[in-house]
């Protein structure tokens, strides 16, 4: 256990972070998940929606460095893929 000062409130500082990133990517999550349950059903204009929520969600945590920017990219251009995809195919 920290006992310097600096250190006990670092610590505190740390575990707010901790939760509050964990928020984000626990949204990221159900935000992906959103657009493949989307593709999966067939509805691909739902699916080209919600996978425009979820690329502007993945921005902005990208810009607060929650996740990387080169992973945020990945994810997002693996969505536009499959929403594409099942947009395409009605």
């Amino acid at each position: 256990m920290a006992n310097i000062k600096s250190q006990i409130k670092r610590n505190r500082q740390n575990l707010k972070r901790l939760e509050q990133n964990k928020a984000v990517r626990t949204a990221l999550k159900t935000s992906t998940k959103k657009v493949r349950v989307a593709v999966s059903s067939g509805d691909g204009e739902a699916a080209v929606e919600r996978a425009r929520e979820a690329a502007r969600a993945l921005d902005k945590a990208a810009s607060k460095r929650i996740v990387h920017k080169r992973t945020a990219a990945r994810r997002k251009s693996r969505l536009a893929r499959a929403a594409n995809a099942a947009g395409s195919s009605e």
